[in-house]
């Protein structure tokens, strides 16, 4: 006989779109030494509107 295993199931997040401030945005924030900044600039596609 082969030992019974219990699996439990666990959600990190609920799925959906979140309020921006609520999750990343911190006026307050000030820089660290160890923090890297990034900055992305975006080209769109021919035909697709910015």
């Amino acid at each position: 006989m082969s030992p019974q295993t219990e699996t439990k199931t666990f959600v990190g997040f609920k799925a959906g779109v979140k309020d921006y401030k609520l999750t990343y945005y911190t006026p307050d924030y000030e820089t660290k030494d160890g923090d890297i900044l990034a900055a992305f600039r975006v080209t769109p596609q021919p035909g697709v509107p910015p």
